[in-house]
């Protein structure tokens, strides 16, 4: 048992360690606190003025003499615009030289008509805050046009406008409502994403692990001492603690950082992905699927890695395995709009699916107990026969060398197992 030890404190160190890790870790804290601070950072960046002008932004608006520029400033004060709207006499040909100067920062052309024609002029062409806000604005100024044009009035337009009140409703026992879903799909988007990371990671790291002391001989002297199959949940078991420890530190940073936000994450985007209503069983389902797509996927990688004598050829082993762990985050990510679809049922019990398509319908609706644990059953039966099977397979693994370009080493690693 010592030697175990051993090897689990190895592999624990030598990654935690690394520069790579502590990079890649401290990179991930401060992205979290950026993006949780991201909308105060831009309002702040935009009032300063950091990237010219004085930090207000002003559009001139020229109407060759009409009212509509007064109709539009109406307009855009009632959206409560967050920029400045001056009617102007001068012509397009010196606004556009001031334009090109940096003198001012959009102008737009009004000439009336039915319909209404707008001509917003800016220095580049790419969607803004402005562009929107303005383009809303024509919109209602012509409609407001055309209803006074009918002869309709104030209270008749609005009602001609008026959206419609739309509900949603399911039948289904296991469906959520519109704001119970709009509540869970942000952690499950996150966390989806988390264990994707973390699986490709974790295993890849394994994979290397082992095929860089293959080709550096280390493993010649490791297995004088201690034997194969050891050697290999040691591997998988510290480098899964190290897993286990940085996801903790992710999470614990994406908290502090939502706690000391200065921003309303109330609203915009974090409206869509909601954070107010997190059941305590989705977080405890989540840790519970990534051990054990860890450990599935950990095995495989070790198994894999275990019959390169090369780092080279690493990748294109491991390949097969990032196809379903890339296709497995496909179906997850495409469920998320719709987690009752039969594709999405069907895959969460498949073992190598599991981890990320059963936590979307534990995320997403309300299923009855039986069908995550169902799977939780299924994929302990499939990681204790892959740890079987995969023991076997690095047992005689680890002493083949070569060049390993096919999974057919698997039965050559086998045969060789058995002979030891």
């Amino acid at each position: 048992m010592r030697s175990f030890w051993t090897i689990f404190s190895q592999a624990f160190w030598t990654k935690a360690k690394s520069k790579s890790f502590i990079i890649t870790t401290l990179i991930a804290v401060a992205g979290f606190f950026l993006m949780a601070n991201l909308p105060s950072i831009i309002s702040s960046v935009q009032e300063s003025g950091v990237f010219g002008g004085d930090g207000e932004q002003t559009l001139y608006i020229s109407d060759g003499g009409s009212e509509l520029a007064v109709q539009l400033q109406r307009q855009l004060s009632a959206a409560e615009a967050d920029f400045t709207a001056e009617e102007t006499g001068q012509p397009a040909a010196e606004l556009d030289a001031l334009l090109e100067q940096g003198e001012i920062d959009a102008y737009i052309e009004l000439t009336p008509g039915s319909p209404l024609t707008a001509r917003y002029v800016s220095e580049t062409a790419g969607i803004s805050g402005m562009a929107s806000a303005v383009e809303s604005a024509v919109q209602t100024l012509q409609t407001a046009r055309a209803a006074e044009s009918l002869g309709l009035t104030q209270s008749e337009a609005a009602a001609l406008f008026m959206p419609a009140q739309f509900e949603r409703e399911a039948i289904s026992d296991s469906s959520r409502s519109e704001e119970e879903l709009s509540e869970a799909r942000g952690l499950v988007y996150i966390l989806i994403f988390l264990l994707y990371f973390a699986i490709i990671y974790y295993s890849n790291m394994i994979a290397m692990e082992v095929a860089t002391e293959k080709s550096s001989r280390v493993m010649e002297i490791l297995i004088s001492s201690v034997s194969p199959v050891k050697h290999m949940f040691a591997k998988i078991a510290g480098i899964g603690t190290l897993g286990i420890i940085q996801m903790l530190i992710f999470g614990a940073a994406a908290y502090v950082a939502l706690e000391s936000s200065s921003s309303d994450l109330s609203g915009g985007f974090f409206s869509v992905f909601g954070f107010s209503s997190v059941r305590i069983s989705t977080i405890l389902f989540a840790v519970l699927f990534f051990l054990l797509g860890y450990f599935l996927y950990a095995m495989l990688a070790a198994l894999l890695g275990s019959i390169v004598s090369r780092i080279e050829d690493v990748q294109q082993l491991m390949l097969p395995m990032m196809l379903l762990i890339i296709l497995s985050s496909f179906i997850a990510f495409s469920g998320l709009t719709v987690p009752e679809a039969g594709f999405v049922t069907v895959t969460s019990y498949i073992p190598f699916f599991t981890p990320l398509v059963m936590f979307l319908r534990v995320g997403m609706l309300d299923i009855p107990v039986w069908e995550p644990l169902l799977s939780i059953a299924v994929m302990l039966l499939t990681i204790a026969l892959l740890g079987w099977f995969g023991a076997r397979v690095y047992r005689g693994g680890v002493l083949m060398y070569g060049s390993s370009q096919s999974l057919k080493d698997i039965r050559k690693a086998i045969q060789l197992g058995n002979k030891n």
